[in-house]
């Protein structure tokens, strides 16, 4: 008997998963939170041995919980918060701190690329908008402002990557500088076409094909651990995927038409649009779904910056609570919902992602009057998440044309049933949560396991198991339409 380790590298955390390699059946998790670095408004930063030490720490947990010794691991599964850059030397050591997905600095590079007639190429290329959330203008901002970063260039001592990138270095003792095609498609320098780096973007952000990881299919063979202190050595990499991928292959949605929302940090809909690139003209983003023997799936992805963090937020900054789960409690006090008439909580904390792509967006908590307590601004930022997910549905199904019905959902706030009941009426939509919520950890094992040959692709579907659904609450409805008519003024009026 033998396990799939998965290593899900998030934006606040760290998990690592054990999966029964023969049986697919969830074993255990454990995760640790990392420091968020917030160096002055709109800049996010992590330190890469910070995030290096939970990957450690998880691991060994979760191990030592289920006496699991190492050499009964199989194989390992990575995956990762995207669009977050690393800059490390040959040594794997870090050259800056990352640059996290969610940081605004290179608003004025993006607003330049732009006036000089550069946003349409790039977005026929990469299938994404100019916008400081990619990682290419990230990498130019470190070549232009670090002193370390600059120095180790000169001496050909420089690497980028995304965190997957920098995960496999480390763990192969700097043998394996790769990438997969999901997460090098979030780099504004990966030509959909060709499946390759681009020269002509690469020299927009001013950054050499030398600095950057080779690209290999998302199921492959990456490499094998080596010297490690918490890990036997040749352990087999086989499977890695940006998180969003991850959790859309842990929902079974390796085939055309299917659709999956991620709530975490931020929430995430995907919809596999299969071997053909779909091009959005709503606001969405064309990305790579995997890609496996050369071939490459695509998806058109809906992105809002802002999910769990604003309940985060709730609880760090305002300490409207200690623990985020209590947020439910908090709004459930509401009993009656005109009290909510003006109520709006606009979780744009790093700017608005799709549909509206609005960088130097602010978050705004609307219509307070007297009388509003901790209970209303719990419930308007339940609201609030829903809300900008249902932006995201109504683009995918202007441009997919589908007749979406259903909806299934994965990720840590799906266990919160008060946001999942306002997502259904919301969007008037059957809200389908599975079994096993961590889908994102769950997806990069099944994707090791494909890598590793242990599964074949038809077995997957078989893999997924329904929890349970919410449908639209009626007596709700009319109070949820006024609210995206509301939503929908609001944004046009303060932010675009």
């Amino acid at each position: 008997m033998g396990f799939i380790l998965s290593i899900d590298q998030g934006t606040t955390g760290t998990t690592a998963v054990l999966v029964d390699d023969t049986s697919f059946e969830f074993v255990d998790k454990v995760n640790h939170e990392f420091p968020q670095i917030f160096p002055s408004p709109g800049l996010v930063e992590h330190n890469l041995d910070d995030i290096w030490e939970t990957v450690e720490r998880t691991i060994t947990e979760v191990l030592k919980k289920n006496k699991i010794e190492g050499k009964f691991i199989s194989s390992i599964g990575i995956t990762n918060q995207r669009e977050t850059i690393c800059s490390f030397n040959n040594n794997g050591q870090q050259l800056h701190n990352a640059i996290v997905w969610q940081d605004r600095r290179t608003g004025d590079f993006c607003s330049k690329l732009k006036n000089d007639g550069h946003e349409e190429s790039i977005k026929n290329k990469t299938g994404l908008p100019v916008d400081p959330y990619f990682s290419g203008t990230k990498i130019n901002w470190l070549l232009n402002n670090s002193t370390e970063v600059r120095s180790a260039y000169k001496n050909d001592n420089l690497k980028f990557g995304n965190i997957d990138t920098f995960l496999l270095y480390r763990l192969t003792a700097g043998k394996s500088y790769y990438t997969e095609a999901s997460n090098a498609s979030r780099t504004m320098l990966y030509n959909l076409k060709t499946g390759s780096w681009d020269e002509e973007l690469c020299d927009l952000m001013g950054v050499e094909k030398k600095c950057l990881p080779e690209i290999k299919d998302s199921f492959a063979k990456f490499g094998v651990t080596d010297g490690l202190n918490f890990l036997p050595d040749g352990i087999p990499i086989t499977g890695i995927l940006g998180d969003q991928q991850a959790a859309l292959f842990g929902q079974a949605g390796y085939k055309e038409g299917d659709l999956k929302c991620t709530y975490g940090t931020g929430a995430f809909i995907l919809l596999n649009t299969g071997a053909t690139p779909s091009y959005s003209k709503n606001g969405l983003i064309t990305t790579v779904a995997y890609r496996h023997e050369g071939k490459s799936f695509y998806a058109l992805e809906g992105s809002s910056y802002i999910a769990g963090a604003a309940v985060q937020w709730l609880r760090d900054q305002l300490k409207l609570f200690s623990d985020s789960p209590e947020v439910e409690n908090l709004a459930n006090k509401v009993t009656s919902l005109k009290e909510m008439e003006h109520v709006l909580f606009l979780p744009f904390f790093t700017g608005i992602g799709s549909p509206y792509w609005a960088s130097d967006a602010k978050a705004s908590i609307i219509g307070l009057t007297r009388d509003t307590n901790q209970n209303h601004i719990s419930l308007a930022c339940l609201d609030g998440i829903a809300l900008s997910i249902e932006d995201l549905i109504r683009s995918l199904k202007i441009d997919s044309g589908l007749d979406i019905s259903s909806l299934k959902v994965d990720g840590g706030a799906v266990s919160n049933n008060l946001l999942m009941e306002i997502q259904a009426t919301v969007s008037e939509l059957e809200i389908i949560k599975p079994q096993i919520i961590e889908t994102t950890a769950y997806g990069a094992c099944l994707a090791s396991a494909i890598g590793n040959k242990t599964i074949e692709f038809d077995q997957i579907s078989k893999l997924w198991k329904k929890d349970r659904s919410f449908s639209a609450d009626s007596s709700k409805s009319n109070h949820y339409k006024q609210k995206r008519e509301q939503w929908t003024k609001t944004i046009e009026k303060l932010y675009l």
